[in-house]
């Protein structure tokens, strides 16, 4: 790698870890652009040179968000479909990896919810996030239903019902000052609440 390339990425780095600590400091909201250069200790000029918008860099933190998840669950290829939600530990090990990449990332999670909700009233962008994001579950509950699970909805809806779940539960969690319950509670509590819901009948 090049001199230029290589200070063009470190520039990029230090850009996106300056608007995880702003971001976490005052909100997506409330967060200027010339707040996250300052932080990073760049020019603002700096910032276009690499993002067009805030918007521009929230979808990069949330790439290192879906990059981390394809860590945790440790595949080389494409997920695989063949997960049955409707058993307890397998439903268990996919909270578990969002649970976790949504404590590592909270302030991304913070700032992406913030986003959401700040959209114009029927842009339908809460929903085309929940299903875009959702999309695994989906596909493992069209595998537990073709299996002939009964399950308590369509795939779609049901998935997006448990992504919405857990996205607002872990943005108010995590945005929590002293809670009092450690992630495996929580991560046990959700799935307790969803398997019910999900092999229950």
């Amino acid at each position: 790698m090049g001199v230029r390339k290589a200070r063009a990425a470190e520039t990029r780095a230090a850009l996106l870890d300056a608007a995880r600590r702003v971001f976490a400091e005052r909100g997506y909201l409330n967060t200027k652009i010339t707040d996250i250069t300052k932080a990073a200790g760049r020019a603002t000029g700096s910032f276009y040179e690499h993002f067009a918008d805030k918007e521009e860099l929230l979808q990069s933190l949330l790439q290192g968000m879906e990059d981390r998840a394809d860590e945790l669950v440790d595949t080389t290829t494409v997920h695989p479909r063949e997960h049955d939600l409707t058993d307890r530990a397998q439903l268990r090990h996919h909270l578990e990896v969002s649970w976790t990449v949504f404590r590592e990332h909270a302030p991304v999670v913070s700032a992406l919810f913030q986003a959401m909700v700040a959209a114009e009233p029927g842009s339908g962008r809460a929903w085309e996030a929940l299903v875009k994001d959702t999309a695994y579950l989906r596909s493992h509950l069209e595998y537990s239903a073709e299996q002939g699970r009964d399950l308590p909805g369509e795939p779609e809806l049901v998935a997006a019902a448990m992504g919405a779940m857990l996205s607002m539960l872990g943005y108010a969690v995590n945005s929590a000052q002293g809670r009092d319950f450690d992630d495996e509670t929580v991560i046990d509590t959700l799935t307790d609440l969803l398997h019910r819901g999900l092999a229950g009948r």
